[in-house]
């Protein structure tokens, strides 16, 4: 087993050599756990550990989320960093964030998903920190994830599953083709005026952006 550790900001470290039914047995040891998170491909397994900041950030954007889905009536279940994994593929992880929104009429009962089976979520969030070991966009891609965004770096990427491959654009398919790249100058608002208001103010963005 190899080690190799990445520059601490979520505290990350990954491991090689480890075999899909180690994964399951620390998946399994781990249970409810949320203070660290798994991401495995082929033998190779991040284990990251996040920081306040970074669960701030995640908290926020699905607050967003939340505020997006309300005034553009859609329906959604939220199931948080459940892990998405499919032993045929070898691959699974638990992102910071994953919702049903397309396809929550399916899941929208359920207490157990079995992803060999069911529906992959249709969008999920990643913040990033610091740069991951593991490259976790194969995983998704292999998943069949539709939607996935990636807050890195002061700024938000749309990347969006197209003909087998994720293209990035500046909008989301699934929220009226908004432009949410403009998401992350509301985060910054939030340090000057305080999540409550922020929202608000995105809120208030949001009406305006879908008025007809």
């Amino acid at each position: 087993m190899t080690v190799v550790t990445a520059p601490i900001a979520e505290q990350r470290i990954i491991l090689r050599n480890i075999t899909w039914q180690m994964f399951e047995s620390l998946l399994a040891a781990k249970g409810e756990d949320i203070s660290t998170r798994y991401a495995y491909d082929r033998g190779s397994l991040e284990i990251m550990s996040p920081l306040m900041p970074h669960e701030t950030t995640k908290r926020l954007i699905e607050k967003m989320v939340d505020i997006l889905v309300d005034e553009l009536n859609l329906n959604i279940k939220s199931v948080g960093s459940m892990t998405c994994k499919r032993e045929n593929l070898e691959r699974g992880l638990e992102p910071d964030s994953a919702f049903y929104i397309q396809n929550e009429s399916l899941v929208r009962s359920r207490e157990q998903l079995d992803l060999e089976q069911d529906p992959p979520p249709d969008l999920v969030l990643e913040v990033d920190f610091s740069s991951s070991s593991l490259n976790k966009f194969p995983i998704y891609q292999a998943l069949g994830v539709l939607e996935v965004w990636r807050y890195a770096g002061g700024g938000l990427t749309i990347h969006v599953l197209q003909q087998g491959q994720y293209v990035t654009l500046n909008h989301s398919p699934t929220f009226a083709n908004l432009p949410l790249t403009q998401l992350p100058d509301f985060l910054q608002q939030s340090n000057q005026i305080g999540e409550a208001q922020m929202l608000k103010a995105f809120r208030a963005w949001v009406r305006k952006q879908v008025q007809p």
